[in-house]
């Protein structure tokens, strides 16, 4: 059986819902499949540069089986990986992107306002360490 890689999420650094967020998918990551990286770091931007992405933090990544996938698409493909009842979250996908996408839009175009900006990065705690790329 092949080696499954990990899914890695980039997400934007200094913004406080996408940290939140983060915390929010280690705590309810039972299995610790999932990784993360900052798009300000150089191991985001190497990975999305490898997938023919300039670095802009406007959506979320979510590289799954060497796949991309953004925006509400990217963010209810982790559902799959949280424990219940978020897992449920993936039915979500029946709905057709282009309207999934306009709530996404919405909120991503305003996080900073909504939820604010932080001036640094989030450095990852030595238990969190291992689950972040550099």
């Amino acid at each position: 059986m092949p080696k499954m890689l990990p899914v890695i999420v980039v997400f934007d650094g200094v913004c406080t819902l996408c940290n939140h967020s983060v915390d929010f998918l280690m705590r309810h990551d039972r299995t610790e499949s999932l990784m993360f990286t900052s798009f300000q770091s150089e191991a985001g931007r190497t990975l999305l540069a490898r997938h023919g992405i300039d670095h802009a933090p406007t959506t979320i990544y979510v590289v799954e089986n060497d796949r991309i996938y953004t925006e509400s698409t990217g963010i209810l493909r982790l559902c799959r990986y949280l424990d219940w009842p978020w897992r449920a979250g993936t039915v979500l996908l029946v709905i057709p992107a282009f309207v999934r996408n306009i709530v996404y839009r919405i909120v991503a175009r305003n996080r900073y306002r909504w939820f604010g900006e932080r001036d640094t990065c989030r450095l990852p705690t030595p238990k969190e360490r291992r689950r972040f790329l550099e």
